[in-house]
């Protein structure tokens, strides 16, 4: 049940003052709502940044040297094993070919049938991420034709001093720097044993396997992740539900004189939890406090009160109205 106490105040002054302080005191006056003080589960975050990769990374050479004739697909398309991504003729080939197309249409006909091109094969199913060549492209035996991933992946970059927080099983919200508006889930799967140093800071990677991969997701794309560390419950109010004093103390209102003045109560608070902050001392699970809500009224402007408006005269009214003004 919420009690509200509304506190008015009326100040007596003169000239301009007294028409600010009359303003004021007609468009916003301080409302009170009741609040019990309770245990509240809060979570615990590891914020960080980190980057989408493929779990593995299969890169597909050629066979032999030879010439690219057929490519079947493209960077981004999904493919099974055995699919054929390629055909391509070996460096024999390309120069029976081309020494029969010299001689003859029929000749080269003869050939093409007789001396098949090579197949290359996707060596497992997933996503083609990069496509390295293009049709009459001669390349070499080190030449990547293609590389694969069978699925991507969120790798964070955990400081050391938060490392020992995080854990196999827990739960990541991750937003992509290109798509800020979109949060994608995920768990994570494994804690890589090697940190490496970055600017003088132990950096481990930490794998996250996302819960459903969205089309958009790309390899190599940047994001921020929010790993939850931890659930508790602690004694917490809400954060507006607490005012600070000059000194910098830390206080709440528990209730109101016989004037209706506020009564302050100094309390010693934690850790903040997005909107709720914790309580260590001077508050405990059932108390009652007073949480301040501004409230706004509508506000009647009378240009004849207000001493800051320029005045018309009653014969200037008159003569607008004579010339149709």
């Amino acid at each position: 049940m919420k009690k509200t106490i509304i506190i008015l105040s009326v100040l007596v002054v003169a000239g301009g003052i007294y028409f600010l302080t009359r303003s004021k005191s007609k468009t916003e006056e301080n409302v009170y709502s009741e609040l019990t003080v309770s245990f509240q589960r809060v979570n615990e975050y590891v914020e960080t940044t980190g980057e989408v990769d493929p779990l593995n990374r299969v890169e597909i050479l050629p066979p032999s040297s030879g010439r690219i004739e057929k490519i079947f697909v493209e960077e981004g398309a999904t493919v099974n094993t055995g699919d054929v991504l390629c055909l391509m003729s070996s460096s024999d080939r390309v120069a029976i070919i081309d020494a029969a197309r010299s001689i003859s249409d029929s000749e080269y006909k003869k050939w093409e049938d007789s001396y098949k091109p090579i197949k290359v094969l996707a060596p497992i199913s997933g996503r083609i991420i990069l496509r390295n060549i293009v049709e009459g492209q001669t390349v070499g035996a080190s030449t990547v034709l293609f590389a694969m991933s069978d699925t991507l992946i969120v790798v964070a970059d955990v400081d050391e001093s938060d490392i020992g927080k995080v854990r196999v099983g827990q739960t990541a919200l991750i937003t992509l720097d290109s798509y800020p508006d979109t949060q994608i889930r995920g768990k994570i799967f494994q804690i890589l044993d090697e940190g490496k140093n970055v600017s003088n800071v132990i950096i481990y990677k930490v794998k996250i396997r996302l819960d459903k991969i969205p089309s958009f997701l790309k390899s190599q794309m940047t994001c921020n992740i929010k790993i939850s560390a931890d659930s508790k419950k602690i004694l917490a109010i809400p954060m507006n539900a607490i005012e600070y004093s000059k000194d910098g103390n830390v206080y709440v209102i528990t209730g109101f004189d016989s004037k209706n003045n506020p009564i302050k109560k100094k309390i010693s608070v934690g850790k903040t939890y997005e909107n709720l902050i914790e309580i260590t001392k001077g508050l405990k699970d059932g108390d009652v406090i007073y949480q301040k809500v501004t409230k706004y009224l509508k506000q009647n402007v009378d240009n004849g009160t207000n001493p800051f408006m320029p005045q018309r005269s009653k014969n200037t009214n008159r003569q607008q109205r004579r010339a149709g003004v």
